[in-house]
């Protein structure tokens, strides 16, 4: 009889304990500031739609980043499954809505997604600050909302995301003398 405590099962532990600390990480809670200013800029004052936005672009946005940054094909998907995990338990989140939340999660990550792609004619952190303001937005007030601030606060959310996933994962380290676009033929 062999033990559970296998080098693989300790390594796929390790994965998960990884996987929950970058998410806890992702869930943060946005400044009160940026609440404000967002519930101001978009959503006709309110707050919580506010904070909801911001919550879901952190995570979001923190889910591409990983899947743009991570050293491993598998930190991706053990991210989104613990980001599942952890939406499908909170408590912010009544139980008969988390259907919904987990909805327009996935409605955002592919908007974020579609948005950071290259080609489009517009620069990509345009069109991340545009879905920001466009999810929080109550479709009245568009005109002469404050777009270089939705950039700049989204900037620092997918700065912050890659920073926690470095620290929580590590950091490529190269040869000098290698080009990382030589290990992707």
């Amino acid at each position: 009889m062999s033990l559970p405590f296998t080098p693989a099962w300790r390594a796929e532990r390790e994965r998960q304990r990884r996987a929950a600390g970058y998410v806890a990480a992702l869930r943060a809670e946005p400044e009160a500031a940026d609440v404000a200013w967002l519930a101001d800029a978009a959503a006709n004052g309110d707050e919580d739609h506010a904070r909801w936005e911001l919550r879901y672009a952190r995570a979001a946005l923190g889910l591409l980043v990983a899947q743009r940054d991570a050293l491993d094909d598998r930190t991706a998907a053990e991210i989104a499954a613990e980001m599942g995990r952890a939406l499908d338990q909170d408590v912010r989140v009544a139980v008969d809505r988390r259907d919904l939340a987990v909805r327009q999660f996935n409605d955002r990550l592919q908007a974020y997604g579609e948005a950071m792609q290259r080609g489009a004619p517009l620069p990509a952190n345009d069109r991340v600050g545009r879905c920001l303001l466009a999810f929080a937005s109550d479709g009245t007030r568009t005109a002469g909302t404050p777009l270089p601030y939705a950039i700049e606060l989204l900037e620092r959310y997918t700065e912050a995301c890659a920073e926690a996933l470095r620290a929580t994962y590590g950091e490529a380290k190269l040869p000098e003398d290698v080009k990382p676009s030589v290990l992707r033929q």
